[in-house]
């Protein structure tokens, strides 16, 4: 194994993606399907995760799952018929798409076994993860691959031997639809020192504008807190008050956020979901002038019946 430059910490190589979610806000689209299967324009949402976790540095995955699994592990093996059909085609271009989404990381697969939190889904990833610092990424939140974030997070983490969590600032009027942290400022405008992480508060008693966003570098000491976690709100086990007892000081280290400011695609419900599709579609090298100039077309025509309504 690699390590540091000062040889005494390993560096970071595995992530961990839960996917066992039920999906119920996009039924009955996925009734047979995880929604992480989704696709945002012609990937699947959870294939932009992995790649972002691979052009991190991080070629160990490891995909918490629930139902429907079989969909999820299919899309990351290899498929001999459909690329030899290709092959024979002379299809170069298809094939190698088909090619990437099997060969971006080491992916593994672990059964949630109930769905009771996202706590409990990393508390699984133990025996996977070892006594290692690992990464979380969730699917709801895609990062723009042209505003990387996790190496940041990781370099971070190894600097200051510290649990990093990425935050990004939101209108005071809507930090009650995210957990929210309480914050010290550093050497750096971008890397704060959370002390106290607060969930969905009112807009009036937030302790700042700073929301967390679905990406995490955890120290293994993650593991004890989780497992001493009361169940809150529907028996679940919820990493936010595992953290928070790390930000208030009763763990080892301390836990850092890295503000980010790039562009960040919300998939969580049907209208974020569409908007995804817009947003990374006019940027696609293939669709992008056919979708930028249909969109503002289209824009005209709405405009046009609504000045008529």
């Amino acid at each position: 194994m690699s390590h540091e430059a000062n040889g005494a910490h390993p560096r970071v190589t595995k992530a961990v993606i839960p996917a066992a979610g039920l999906g119920t806000r996009f039924l009955p689209a996925t009734k047979a399907m995880p929604k992480e299967m989704l696709p945002i324009v012609d990937k699947p949402a959870i294939q932009y995760v992995v790649e972002e976790a691979a052009a991190a540095g991080l070629d160990d995955v490891l995909i918490i799952t629930g139902r429907n699994k079989g969909n999820l592990s299919n899309h990351f093996d290899s498929v001999p018929e459909l690329e030899f059909t290709l092959e024979k085609k002379g299809d170069e271009g298809r094939l190698g798409r088909v090619h990437k989404s099997s060969e971006l990381a080491e992916v593994h697969f672990l059964r949630q076994g109930q769905p009771l939190g996202l706590g409990h889904a990393v508390g699984r990833s133990h025996r996977h993860v070892g006594e290692e610092s690992f990464a979380v990424l969730l699917g709801d939140d895609l990062i723009d691959e042209r505003d990387p974030l996790l190496t940041r997070m990781i370099e971070e983490h190894d600097r200051r031997q510290a649990t990093v969590i990425a935050l990004m600032e939101v209108p005071q009027e809507s930090i009650h639809l995210y957990g929210c942290a309480a914050v010290e400022p550093t050497d750096d405008p971008d890397v704060v020192k959370i002390t106290e992480l607060v969930e969905k508060p009112d807009a009036a008693e937030a302790p700042s504008n700073l929301a967390v966003i679905g990406r995490y570098v955890l120290r293994p000491e993650i593991f004890g807190l989780i497992e001493n976690l009361e169940p809150g709100r529907g028996g679940e086990y919820q990493l936010t008050d595992a953290l928070n007892e790390l930000a208030q000081g009763h763990g080892k280290d301390p836990v850092y956020g890295v503000i980010f400011r790039g562009r960040r695609y919300d998939t969580g419900d049907r209208a974020d979901w569409i908007k995804a599709n817009l947003l990374l579609g006019v940027d696609h090298p293939e669709l992008g002038a056919e979708l930028t100039s249909w969109v503002q077309e289209f824009a005209e025509r709405l405009r046009a019946r609504d000045a008529e309504g």
